[in-house]
């Protein structure tokens, strides 16, 4: 991780009006691939740089003009001239402004460090991005987010608030007694203020070696929510509110002495309800999936719809939600199901855009996972009776170890009545194909141990529906009618299975979706 600042090692010579210089913390340049200190000098109250530093770092060439009085600087393909006295610089001709004229200081010249952005980054023709606050300067496709964090106390709760700019994806886990803000970035540029409710965020601070942000939690944290919003200029904003263990109750009055009660079932241990869903952005990386006509990638999208779809649930139902992948890169088809699995969802949601080579058929579809080319077996294993073993303690549990393939197979018909949740509230919000809804082997579904949908949100072979998807009107009309098919499933006593184990064993195969 990066330091805001680094220890800047004394300049020789003298400032202008005989003045020992000031020194303070130096610049770090950072590319993709380097982290490299740059000093600074404050001459006549201005922070400048020395031309020959910048030289060495950015491969330029420096050439005093005897007869012209002044200095021109060279990159590959352009020259900036500079003329002491006059604060400002020829950039291929054009006049450009600096706060402060550049001067020469014994044998080197020194610029204002405006220069790096107004002068020296159109002549290179690259990104140069002077972060003032903290000392940094971006140099090319560097991903390095500013955040700014907050605690704020609001009795029962914390709220920790987080502005990033620009507006990055992240992922909040919990990870033990913390939590951690992984963002897809290089590295990070914070600025994070003191907690003032440490019994719930004890300290926020970066983590080491990795665009991480670790919140150490308090003694009374109970539970955490996340809910994501759009700020001003391409910034995002992150919240977390960090909620309290209930207050103890008081004692109560001495009662007589009652016999032990029988210990519960080991279901009872668990609280009804819906708790983890998993939403599986679909394809990422190498698979780009479906491209219209415009440019649109079905993976962008999708990602897009993900995100948008996880802080909607997050903030509406409370629950956690786990997206299958939090950037730009390839999952496996089977590794999706394995999040879900792994991290006993209550429900699975795949995101998909279409395609088709009928560029008029439009409208979103869902499917369900069909057990016709999994054979007798699956649906054997649909049909089967549990098994209950005894548990130590007392009560029973429901366990048993299946197929990979046939995970699925127990959870058709809620899959089904989920599927169909899904088909009537898209209904009321966007147009839908003329099959709506459908059986298919997918093989993304196949696998997962809790009911499964895969839903095709547009068809991106449509032009003017590849527009569509691009905005966020229909995105957003999308994740409504997701948010509210899954309280309607939630709601229709489908979303409570009461079993637990069904642990599917994992075997290779094959599938595109």
């Amino acid at each position: 991780m990066l330091c805001a600042a680094l220890a800047l090692l004394a300049s020789a010579g003298g400032s202008a009006g005989g003045q020992a210089p000031a020194v303070p913390a130096a610049y770090t340049v950072v590319s993709r691939d380097a982290r490299r200190a740059l000093p600074v000098r404050v001459i006549n109250g201005q922070e400048m740089f020395a031309l020959d530093d910048l030289a060495r770092l950015f491969e330029l060439t420096v050439r005093e003009e005897a007869l012209a009085g002044g200095v021109t600087v060279s990159t590959r393909t352009q020259t900036i001239a500079l003329t002491p006295g006059q604060s400002i610089a020829s950039v291929g001709g054009q006049l450009i402004s600096l706060t402060a004229a550049p001067l020469k200081e014994g044998r080197p010249w020194f610029v204002p460090v405006d220069f790096v952005t107004r002068a020296l980054a159109p002549a290179l023709g690259t990104r140069l991005d002077l972060r003032r606050p903290s000392r940094l300067i971006l140099l090319g496709d560097v991903r390095m987010p500013h955040i700014a964090g907050r605690v704020e106390s609001l009795g029962a709760s914390a709220r920790l608030t987080f502005d990033v700019s620009p507006a990055t994806a992240h992922a909040v886990t919990q990870e033990g007694n913390r939590l951690v803000v992984r963002f897809d970035a290089d590295a990070l540029d914070t600025t994070l203020s003191p907690s003032p409710a440490p019994e719930l965020i004890q300290a926020v601070h970066p983590g080491d070696g990795a665009p991480v942000i670790v919140v150490d939690l308090g003694p009374r944290f109970a539970s955490f929510r996340t809910s994501d919003a759009a700020a001003d200029r391409g910034a995002g904003r992150v919240i977390i509110d960090v909620i309290a263990q209930t207050t103890e109750a008081a004692p109560a009055p001495p009662q007589a002495t009652q016999p032990p009660k029988e210990p519960p079932p080991l279901t009872d241990l668990t609280p009804a309800g819906m708790r983890t869903i998993v939403i599986d952005p679909g394809h990422g990386g190498d698979e780009n999936g479906a491209r219209g006509s415009g440019g649109t990638l079905e993976k962008n999208v999708t990602m897009t719809v993900a995100r948008k779809l996880k802080a909607a649930l997050e903030g509406r139902l409370g629950v956690r939600v786990i997206l299958t992948r939090e950037g730009d890169q390839t999952v496996g088809l089977d590794e999706r199901a394995a999040v879900a699995n792994n991290n006993k969802a209550d429900l699975f949601v795949s995101v998909h855009a279409n395609a088709s080579l009928r560029p008029t058929m439009a409208g979103a579809e869902v499917f369900y996972l069909s057990l016709e080319e999994y054979g007798e077996q699956a649906q054997r294993v649909a049909h089967a009776e549990r098994e209950s073993l005894p548990v130590l303690g007392g009560g029973t549990r429901d366990i048993e170890v299946i197929l990979w393939e046939m995970a699925q197979a127990r959870y058709i018909e809620q899959s089904a009545a989920l599927a169909r949740a899904v088909e009537g509230a898209l209904r009321q919000h966007v147009p839908m194909s003329p099959r709506a809804i459908q059986q298919a082997p997918f093989r993304v579904l196949v696998g997962a141990n809790m009911p499964a949908v895969l839903v095709e949100i547009g068809f991106l072979s449509n032009p003017p529906q590849e527009q569509q998807l691009n905005s966020d009107g229909f995105q957003g009309a999308i994740v409504q009618a997701l948010v509210d098919s899954i309280v309607r499933f939630r709601d229709s006593g489908f979303g409570v299975t009461g079993v637990e184990g069904a642990v599917p064993a994992r075997r290779d195969g094959q599938g595109t979706r």
